[in-house]
């Protein structure tokens, strides 16, 4: 175990390097470590640990073996939930801290993360009850001297890549079912925000989870997460990202036999109805659009309106994305940050881009702020694109940032032609004050998740995940902890009546 080289410059978070966090304890290694900086201003934030194939191996080897000596597996459902409410109370408590963190990290609003990390301990409340619940099955077997009787049993050892947008929630949504169901874990969060993977493993080892069940290498993408997505000892890969990641990811996995869940790409459309209430409806989309600086998988994205409301909708919406406040995250003031990364803004920029030339109209946005306070910053301006075809760039692509485009409808059919249009399928919305329309629509949209006058909400107990290129899988509720699981059927024989089959006896099955 190496020492962490002290940090040329003052951090921007309290500890000035991690480890990684392999069998309960904090690893370094001789590798350099990988900076994490602020995306508002570049200032470094912290170090990490860097890992690769022999780190994975490492975690992979501790997890295997907690599972396999039973220290986590073989404990009963109220034993394990015991430690994850323990686990909630600790998260609880370190939600407003761990939220500045995941700021300084990820540029995104501090507001907008204490807000969203303060339900997170609800997760792990969740799936301790759930876990405690959960019932085998005795299915009607057709010979009635036998007996017949499943039960549930954990995978073995878990992957979970995680991405950067919501660190700690999305590591939390994949980690509280995986351990209700007695697995053990290792996870590879974002280079570029992998801090509140590793804090949550001291608030897990706090709560009295047992050394190897829960484990963090930090390291590339490309290195460390393609040695966890291959690795033999995995028997599950649970992974949000990118839909061309995801498809490599899930296809190293699966040559492995492993299960596989993903929660990839999404673009997402919003239906506007000329009957819903306009201001809501604006103020709706604006939400579902820009919190995040727009980096969520079902931010709205294509906004569908009624050719009856366009033109006000489409005034009041480019009214509202100009007047919302750039500026430094940490800022109670600040209503958007910048993007997360260079590379992300510039790839955003990029697909803006295409707008014009392909015969659209940028209303408002579309470019990089150069006045102070953004000007160090990876910000992209809150941008609204009109004048849309469905054919455009703008309208097929994920613009994975602060950006939606605009296009107007006749009627409902067209409305959910236009929205179906797509091969990403996970968050819809729909706008409109009639009840029988609203169900209606919702049930031929093709997303996993549809919301009615209403966008990003999010529960532990509702299913989440998408259709076609937006994954496979279920995250949250009953299905996220099936399948963590695996079913084992045992037969048992009430029949003390000799049986030899070689010896005439007549009953094959």
């Amino acid at each position: 175990m190496q020492s962490p080289k002290k940090q040329a410059k003052t951090t921007l978070l309290a500890k000035s390097s991690y480890g990684h966090f392999i069998d309960g304890k904090e690893v370094f290694t001789s590798k350099p470590m990988l900076e994490v900086r602020s995306p508002f201003d570049g200032r470094l934030a912290t170090a990490v640990a860097d890992g690769g194939t022999e780190e994975i191996d490492a975690a992979v080897a501790a997890a295997k073996e907690a599972f396999d000596d039973g220290r986590w597996s073989g404990k009963q459902p109220r034993e394990r939930a015991r430690v994850l409410l323990k686990a909630a109370e600790l998260l609880s408590a370190k939600t407003s801290t761990l939220a500045e963190a995941e700021t300084h990290q990820t540029g995104r609003c501090v507001k907008e993360m204490k807000a969203q990390l303060a339900r997170l301990p609800e997760w792990l409340e969740h799936f301790a009850a759930l876990c405690q619940a959960d019932e085998g099955q005795v299915p009607p077997f057709s010979d009635a001297n036998h007996f017949n009787y499943v039960r549930r049993v954990p995978l073995g050892v878990c992957a979970l890549l995680t991405p950067f947008n919501h660190p700690l929630l999305i590591c939390l949504k994949k980690l509280a079912p995986a351990l209700a169901a007695g697995n053990t874990v290792v996870c590879k969060p974002s280079e570029l925000a992998p801090v509140a993977p590793l804090e949550l493993a001291a608030i897990m080892q706090a709560a009295g989870l047992p050394d190897g069940v829960f484990n963090v290498v930090n390291g590339l993408g490309a290195v460390a997460g393609k040695a966890l997505a291959e690795h033999p000892g995995i028997a599950k890969l649970d992974m949000t990202g990118g839909t061309e990641t995801g498809a490599l990811a899930a296809a190293s996995a699966s040559r492995n036999l492993a299960y596989v869940t993903t929660e990839l790409g999404g673009n997402a459309p919003v239906i506007v109805f000329d009957d819903a209430h306009l201001e809501q409806s604006v103020n709706g989309v604006a939400f579902g659009a820009f919190v995040a600086s727009g980096q969520t998988c079902i931010s709205a994205k294509r906004v569908l309106v009624h050719e009856a409301i366009y033109d006000t909708f489409r005034d009041k919406l480019v009214a509202k994305a100009a007047a919302i406040t750039l500026g430094d995250p940490m800022d109670l003031s600040t209503q958007m940050g910048p993007l997360v990364s260079e590379l992300q803004m510039n790839a955003v920029l990029k697909l803006i881009g295409t707008a014009e030339p392909e015969g659209a109209k940028i209303l408002t946005g579309g470019a990089r702020p150069t006045a102070p306070p953004c000007d160090a910053g990876y910000f992209v301006q809150p941008t609204v694109i009109g004048n849309v075809r469905p054919t455009m760039t703008c309208f097929q692509e994920e613009i994975f940032g602060p950006c939606v485009t605009l296009v107007p409808f006749s009627d409902e059919a067209g409305a959910l032609a236009l929205a179906n249009d797509s091969r990403f399928g996970l968050g819809a919305a729909i706008w409109t004050r009639d009840v029988a329309r609203a169900h209606r629509v919702a049930k031929k949209v093709r997303a996993g998740i549809v919301w009615i006058n209403a966008h990003h909400r999010n529960d532990p107990s509702s299913p989440w995940g998408g259709f076609g290129a937006s994954g496979v899988g279920r995250e949250n509720g009953w299905q996220a902890l099936h399948e963590y699981t695996e079913t084992q059927s045992i037969v048992v024989s009430m029949d003390d009546t000799p049986f030899d089959w070689f010896g005439g006896a007549k009953r094959y099955n």
